[in-house]
């Protein structure tokens, strides 16, 4: 996951990326009472609240042998497991019912608090911490649970044992006691989310594609993302992959301000070239031969429903001059003041973007590169 600690609006572009380095050797330290304080240094969104309650709950019904090793081969057998779902098959078991019924109502509230609609389903997934803990999960060593932390920078993780006792795991090395990390599935609420945003941008007329209007040419010019690259440090061993979406904005045919939304399912992680040879911009959709792009990445704490909203009234008050007027401070001052410091939305932005733009284009907070070029799109 992208993990980096961004200015406020006036300095963006004096981000400043966080370092945690995770390493093989073992090591942890526990302690009776609540570490949450020290397992992260910003105030906790609701809903890592809500997945907080969760571990708590699974990290007790461990407690009992049959459920335990029902999960343990769950884990084993996947990458992510689904908990609504792994606790649903277990009608016969009343721990596993209990638990149904309690990681249910947390998945209704994030999906809620998400603003994602009911049809999203579950999200909360569940994973072993760190492939070297597979061995010590096998010999029978009873788990942990624990919350991925949204701070990337966080010095300690909190983990429930099966006695309802909080321990602070170091997050700076993999511990020996195996754990079950708890988090969203962001790539499932990623997909509702953009829905949800093409939804709200198309109702207000801030995404609609040019269709009256198509050249003689019977085709368009695009610009392609050959490669692109988001820079920062290692990677911490709690945090799985990213899900990355760009906003691209400029003025339409009818002079309104638009927004596409593109998503980039492929750039997970950071430090890592990816070539996606990507349509990034549909040039027929916009009036002038300028366009801007800014970079965002989902986490748990990210509110489809809300940045829509923030991006329909900002970009509304927005009007043609007859010469391009860079959008990028528009979509960034409607974005909460939240996603600049803890949270890792914001990732980079590219100003002035043209049909014509070839080679590699340096983002304008230097934490991200890509290279593009030209690509006329032909119709059958």
């Amino acid at each position: 996951m992208v993990s980096r600690t961004v200015k406020r609006r006036g300095t963006l572009i004096g981000m400043m990326l966080c370092v945690v380095v995770g390493t093989a050797q073992p090591a942890i330290a526990s302690t009776a009472a609540d570490a949450s304080g020290r397992a992260a240094a910003f105030r906790a969104s609701p809903v890592h609240e809500a997945e907080r309650g969760i571990a708590r709950s699974l990290a007790s019904s461990l407690r009992h042998p049959r459920w335990r090793e029902r999960v343990r081969e769950a884990v084993l057998g996947a990458q992510d497991v689904d908990l609504q779902n792994l606790a649903g098959r277990a009608a016969g078991d009343p721990t596993g019912r209990r638990l149904h019924t309690a990681v249910a109502a947390a998945n209704r509230r994030i999906v809620g608090l998400k603003g994602l609609p009911a049809s999203t389903g579950s999200l909360l997934r569940m994973r072993l911490g760190a492939p070297a803990m597979r061995p010590r999960l096998r010999a029978g060593i009873t788990p942990w649970v624990a919350v991925a932390a949204a701070d990337g920078h966080a010095k300690a993780l909190t983990a429930y044992d099966s006695r309802g006792r909080a321990h602070a795991v170091d997050t700076a090395r993999v511990p020996e006691r195996p754990l079950y990390i708890l988090d969203i599935d962001v790539s499932k609420a990623h997909r509702a989310g953009l829905a949800v945003l093409h939804k709200a941008l198309a109702g207000k007329d801030l995404d609609t594609p040019k269709s009256a209007n198509t050249p003689d040419t019977e085709g368009w010019w695009a610009t392609k993302v050959t490669a692109v690259e988001v820079k920062d440090d290692e990677e911490p061993w709690f945090k799985g992959a990213a899900e990355m979406f760009s906003l691209v904005t400029g003025f339409g045919p009818d002079g309104k301000a638009r927004v596409d939304s593109v998503d980039m399912p492929y750039l997970d992680y950071d430090n890592t070239v990816y070539y996606p040879n990507q349509i990034l911009v549909n040039w027929s959709n916009y009036k002038y031969n300028l366009a801007d792009v800014v970079m965002m990445e989902d986490d748990d704490g990210t509110n489809y429903k809300a940045l829509a909203q923030a991006l329909t009234t900002a970009l509304l008050t927005v009007t043609d001059q007859g010469a391009y007027i860079p959008l990028v401070n528009a979509v960034l001052s409607a974005v909460p003041d939240s996603w600049f410091t803890d949270d890792p939305d914001y990732v980079e932005s590219w100003y002035t973007l043209s049909k014509n733009s070839t080679g590699r284009l340096n983002g304008a907070s230097g934490n991200g590169w890509m290279t593009v070029e030209p690509y006329f799109v032909e119709q059958f």
